[in-house]
């Protein structure tokens, strides 16, 4: 092979590494990218706030009396807002569905007995309980 080809395998290859390591989400922690459900109803949110924003935007402009290329100007716009507005609602909610399901494997794992508060700092101390 030649010095050219060469390089450009090593390029590649450097691509490639940086796009694995940066904001690949195999942290292991709980992802609601990875959840089964959650993507798909964060991705349903998205399209249903997209459209509504979109067809309120459309229909307050029309009844205003606004001329038609502001309307659809405005309806864009909306559209993208509610998109996003609906992105950002479903993601933050479905975060605590995610923590809440973790958190309820973990209880059912421990067979509902140990520290309710599910943290080990604030359990209650053995040797307190056994003096009492």
């Amino acid at each position: 092979m030649s010095k050219k080809a060469d390089k450009g395998a090593e390029k590649a290859e450097g691509k490639k590494g940086k796009k694995k390591g940066k904001g690949s989400g195999d942290a292991g922690g709980p992802s609601v990218a990875a959840h089964p459900r959650a993507s798909y109803q964060v991705r349903r949110a998205k399209g249903w706030g997209g459209i509504i924003g979109f067809i309120l935007a459309a229909y307050f402009s029309y009844k205003a009396g606004v001329p038609t290329a502001d309307l659809g100007m405005r309806a864009l716009i909306a559209g993208i807002v509610g998109y996003m507005l609906a992105w950002a609602c479903a993601v933050t909610v479905w975060r605590h569905l995610v923590l809440a399901e973790l958190r309820a494997v973990v209880e059912s794992a421990s067979g509902g007995r140990g520290n309710d508060d599910m943290i080990p700092a604030r359990a209650p101390d053995a040797s307190a309980a056994a003096a009492e």
